[in-house]
């Protein structure tokens, strides 16, 4: 391990430790490196590039999409999601479980945020399911592995940063989410539907059935969210839109869907852009320090000497990625996905591209690992969101999540054993 790498991992350790926040932790770290061991004006150096971080256009994307989201968390989706997917799942092996399934997808793909996700779908079913008598364990569970495809399913906030600090097409990225994200649903609600078999009093007794005019009254509840995600997704796939184009609509239907629900007044309104603006600095800032430290260390040449000493070892492309899978899955205990991205990016994209692996793979590949992040202990946030929502202990949600957490795995075997999983759909579109 180089000198410069020693002082960056010590001292990394020590602020983070300290509960430094993590955006001023990575510009500390760039500052001290760089005047440890390079003669330059590091203070001109550190404003030019925070200015250009901040100023850069792929990042207006960011705030459009986190505002749609802090607009719909407030209006009645949770609610129309419960009540529009209900009549659609009853016949089906663990019941109205697969809501919390379903209606996370969906609110995924007009959100962006896991946390928001969880919350918004969470503070509804979690109530009624325990009220209907179904099963904590896979209430819980399906809720916080559920709650993770936020971070998959465009608009993805974590997609997003990935893009800008790889440069690589955030379109492509998010393309390239959609069939790991379906899947992932997929195999949760698979899981769910065997636990249900294997464990017949997992779920309630059977509901009574529904007419046809129930169901279409059911699915007109789920109407508004159906046309506001194919605006969103469909204009950016379609080519109407660039994915900034997009995000202003969906800012714009998520207002009309709030008037359309009246629930749009002035004190939704600023709550909305006030939970923007402290998400935004939050990764604004996180954003910055980590290219910030990037920059820093590609001077001190630290991502070459770290590829040439891995490719010494001769290790092959297949054995690099498991290590790098569980290189982040012992970070996530430890660190939140956001920042796990942004504070190991500039080391290990060089690895993943030396090998030859697709960028966009790896993001894909990335996202998924650092979904286990968001429920597995003790930082995992959705724990703490479910917790918030429930009052019940971090451990008992955390076993709870643990098959949902070995199923994201098994995904992660998928990818690397058929990664046209991520690069089929962004290929055939280009």
């Amino acid at each position: 391990m180089t000198a410069p790498l020693s002082l960056i991992s010590i001292l990394l350790a020590i602020f983070l430790a300290g509960g430094l926040w993590v955006g001023f932790a990575l510009m500390a770290i760039g500052i001290i490196s760089l005047e440890t061991f390079k003669s330059m004006r590091v203070d001109r150096f550190l404003a030019g590039d925070v200015w250009g971080t901040a100023t850069a256009l792929e990042l207006v994307t960011l705030p459009l999409f986190i505002l749609m989201g802090e607009i719909l968390f407030r209006t009645r989706l949770s609610e129309n999601l419960f009540s529009g997917l209900a009549p659609f799942v009853r016949r089906l092996p663990g019941r109205l479980l697969h809501v919390n399934i379903l209606g996370c997808t969906m609110f995924a793909a007009v959100s962006g945020s896991s946390a928001a996700t969880t919350a918004t779908v969470g503070r509804i079913t979690t109530t009624e399911l325990k009220a209907r008598g179904y099963d904590e364990r896979l209430v819980l569970g399906s809720l916080a592995g559920a709650g993770t495809i936020g971070f998959l399913i465009p608009p993805s906030i974590p997609l997003i940063v990935y893009g800008v600090l790889a440069e690589v097409s955030i379109l492509d990225l998010f393309i390239a989410g959609i069939l790991p994200g379906l899947l992932l649903a997929l195999m949760f609600m698979t899981y769910i539907g065997i636990a249900a078999l294997l464990q017949p009093g997992a779920a309630s007794a059977p509901e009574p059935s529904t007419t046809l005019r129930e169901k279409a009254r059911a699915f007109g509840k789920l109407m508004p969210t159906v046309m506001l995600i194919g605006l969103v997704i469909g204009s950016m796939y379609a080519g109407f839109a660039s994915v900034t184009e997009a995000a202003s609509i969906g800012v714009l239907g998520a207002l009309i869907l709030a008037a359309f629900e009246r629930q749009l007044t002035y004190g939704m309104v600023r709550d909305a852009l006030l939970g923007s603006v402290r998400t935004c600095s939050m990764i604004g800032l996180i954003i910055a320090g980590a290219l910030f430290l990037s920059k820093a260390m590609a001077r001190l040449s630290i991502p070459t000497d770290v590829a040439n000493a891995i490719e010494a070892m001769g290790l092959a492309p297949i054995t690099l990625i498991l290590l790098l899978m569980l290189f982040y899955l012992a970070l996530g205990c430890f660190l939140d996905g956001l920042s796990t991205i942004v504070m190991t990016l500039p080391v290990t994209l060089p690895l993943i591209v030396g090998a030859g692996f697709d960028p966009v793979w790896f993001g894909i590949f990335l996202i998924v690992t650092i979904e286990m992040a968001q429920i597995t202990p003790p930082i995992g946030f959705n724990l703490f969101v479910i917790k918030s929502l429930t009052g019940t202990g971090i451990g008992r949600i955390a076993r709870a999540a643990a098959p949902f957490c070995g199923i994201m795995v098994m995904l992660v075997f998928l990818l690397i054993a058929f990664p046209g999983i991520a690069t089929w759909l962004p290929g055939s579109m280009r």
